[in-house]
């Protein structure tokens, strides 16, 4: 069966400290639910100081989600990696590494937001050598022996499950990313469909002796949200697509390539964009059947009310995902599901 995935960036205008929480354990939950029920990887990300709550915290959130599910893998795309302390983070993969079973990927990338960089005291400038040390020591520190970091001789452990190391990935959009990707002999994770970039990345791969790795986005990529009736969700739930829809792209600078990328400034014009939809059960089985198209499921999108999200998540994992599996010729998962709330009405 084709990968099905699920986005958590856990947004919420004007939350108060009850509904975060509340929408934190919604999260969790329709992760197990979905694990039980086939889904294969859930997405998350990163960002600082943002008004609306966006998920400052990504690794801690994986952990949560791979202590409550069994099978799916959690993709933290991306970690913006000059904002962390190398050694720090080569500890804290490899224990995630260790409890999943090999369940985590990280995507690493520099970020485009220099305001991050300043609320952390870090120097954007210095963003392109701090990636190259952070990729170093991670490499370095999951192979269990000693290695120089900052004049120190140091040694990481405990050494991770996966062999030779945990799922790592570098990301990004620029020639840049691609070459830093190919001279660690890491795979590069595009954040948008860039043939060319790829192939730059092949290519630089190439004359340094390796196969070199893409994992890139589909040519479109839909967030979406399940309902049996899409006009009620627009009618009542526009706002909360339009709002993260307008604050994702009023954080990227020009010239930002990303899967995911709206112009709309109206739910209305958001609806004719395409971005973002809401799909009955079937256009859902129908559109997750093109190979030229990404769907990821988005059931808490813009602090969409959790008993909302629910419906979707139902939906979806109920009367898309057998449909998915039959045409696939895949028995599917062999647990019971979980209880979860919410139907739609």
């Amino acid at each position: 069966m084709s990968v099905t995935v699920m986005r958590f960036n856990l947004v919420e205008p004007s939350a108060t400290r009850a509904s975060l929480a509340a929408r934190y354990r919604a999260a969790l939950e329709m992760a197990a639910y979905a694990d039980d029920h086939g889904l294969t990887a859930v997405q998350t990300e990163e960002h600082h100081g943002s008004p609306d709550n966006w998920i400052p915290s990504p690794l801690s959130f994986a952990g949560a989600v791979l202590g409550a599910t069994r099978r799916l893998t959690v993709t933290v795309s991306a970690a913006i990696g000059p904002l962390y302390d190398p050694l720090r983070l080569a500890e804290d993969i490899a224990v995630l590494d260790l409890l999943s079973g090999g369940r985590l990927v990280t995507v690493v990338g520099v970020g485009y937001r220099p305001e991050e960089y300043a609320r952390a005291g870090v120097d954007f400038a210095r963003r392109g050598r701090l990636q190259d040390e952070l990729l170093a020591t991670l490499l370095a520190a999951w192979t269990g022996e000693e290695f120089t970091h900052r004049g120190r001789i140091v040694r990481v452990t405990p050494r991770p499950f996966s062999d030779p190391h945990p799922p790592l990935m570098v990301g990004g959009a620029s020639r840049p990313a691609a070459r830093r990707a190919a001279r660690f002999g890491l795979p590069f994770f595009p954040s948008a469909h860039l043939p060319e970039l790829a192939a730059y990345y092949e290519a630089a791969s190439a004359a340094r002796g390796g196969g070199g790795v893409v994992v890139m986005p589909a040519p479109r990529t839909h967030l979406i949200h399940v309902a049996e009736r899409p006009e009620r969700v627009w009618a009542e739930y526009g706002g909360h697509f339009l709002h993260e829809a307008r604050t994702y792209a009023c954080r990227q600078p020009d010239g930002q390539r990303t899967a995911v990328r709206s112009v709309a400034r109206t739910v209305e014009e958001l609806r004719a964009e395409g971005v973002y939809r809401v799909l009955t059960p079937q256009e859902c089985v129908e559109l997750a059947a093109q190979d030229s198209a990404a769907t990821v499921l988005h059931p808490l999108v813009g602090g969409m009310p959790p008993e909302e999200g629910w419906r979707g998540v139902r939906l979806f994992c109920e009367r898309v995902l057998p449909r998915l599996r039959e045409r696939a010729g895949d028995p599917g998962p062999s647990r019971p599901g979980r209880a979860s709330g919410g139907a739609d009405r």
